[in-house]
């Protein structure tokens, strides 16, 4: 209904107990809680065209409805301050149950950027971590990426309509993730990508998870207000370094600074969140190799498939095979690949 929104709807069910106990209410009551507008709009009742959009929209493989008086609500949103009283579904839905690490980052991403945030998040979703983010552009999509190609998939937040997607450029992805993971939103069928709606989003990526992973971000990006409000929700911060000339990095520096801890691997947010999965194979213990060696048994492999498959950033890889090279254990090879040497 129009005008009444997530605190409002929050502030009536906390008086009355539920929706029925709310719509059997008359004027009086309800002025108690709701301005007079708010209330000619609920007495009024919601039109016929929006309830029938909605059951024709409920009727469609995979989509659900989910209510805080439902079983399967996330208990992690019951501990933030304001959770939506309902949530529109598209996907797993029983993702939502699973613990997850929120994944987020700059729209205008660099290669380096994108590359690490798949690796991140598939490496992560492989030790069993559902991967949440917001389907922007650039590291969001890139750890959508890499969340749907690890066994624990990934969880899309979106500041529309289940019915919209924004952008357009990630409609491919959004299909994915409702045939393999899930896409969830707090707003009503046909809500435009309002530029408010995005902010209210970011509390849902950082409530859903255990932590937050900002891969880069500009100072004053949206990705330091999830970061922000994961704070504030008592969640765990983490924060990949760059170059001091990148105004990228700088967004991620001034977190480190403010507490987050700074993450070389995937393996480093697994042991600060204490997590019981494992990387497969494990990631690269700093005083040796072996690790590292074993994921080169076979073909030669690039960069890029050495950090999916250690969730290692590209400058620590990069690190780690100099040294290797230099001790005369592996060698670079022609296309940017590397091969073990017995």
């Amino acid at each position: 209904m129009p005008g009444i929104g997530n605190t409002s709807l929050l502030r009536l069910l906390t008086a009355f107990g539920s929706p029925e106990a709310v719509l059997a209410c008359g004027r009086g009551a309800l002025s108690a809680h709701l301005s007079a507008a708010q209330c000619e709009a609920l007495l009024a009742g919601p039109e016929a065209t929006t309830l029938d959009a909605v059951h024709a929209w409920l009727d469609q493989p995979g989509n659900s409805i989910l209510t805080l008086a439902d079983a399967d609500y996330p208990r992690q949103l019951l501990e933030i301050p304001d959770p939506p009283p309902l949530l529109y579904c598209k996907g797993r839905r029983e993702l939502l149950g699973r613990p997850a690490l929120g994944i987020v980052g700059s729209r205008n991403a660099t290669p380096q950027g994108v590359r690490d945030a798949e690796a991140f998040a598939h490496a992560l979703s492989d030790a069993g971590l559902v991967v949440v983010s917001g389907l922007a552009l650039g590291i969001d999509a890139a750890a959508h990426r890499g969340g749907l190609a690890g066994v624990g998939s990934s969880v899309a937040v979106i500041g529309t309509g289940l019915d919209r997607i924004y952008p357009a450029g990630n409609q491919a992805l959004a299909r994915a993730l409702a045939e393999n993971g899930l896409i969830i939103t707090e707003f009503a069928l046909g809500t435009p990508p309002l530029p408010g709606n995005f902010p209210r989003r970011n509390r849902l990526i950082s409530g859903l998870a255990r932590g937050v992973l900002v891969v880069e971000a500009a100072p004053g990006s949206g990705s330091l207000i999830t970061a922000r409000v994961a704070t504030e929700q008592g969640r765990e911060v983490f924060a990949i370094p760059g170059s001091i000339h990148s105004p990228l990095a700088r967004g991620c520096h001034a977190l480190i600074k403010q507490g987050a801890k700074l993450v070389e691997s995937a393996a480093d947010i697994l042991e600060e969140l204490a997590w019981p999965g494992r990387l497969a194979p494990p990631a690269l213990p700093e005083t040796g190799g072996d690790p590292l060696l074993d994921a080169l048994d076979g073909a030669p492999a690039t960069l890029d498939t050495l950090a999916q498959r250690s969730g290692l950033t590209l400058d620590a890889l990069s690190a780690k095979l100099l040294t290797l090279e230099l001790e005369g254990r592996v060698a670079a090879l022609p296309g940017g690949r590397y091969q073990k040497l017995h």
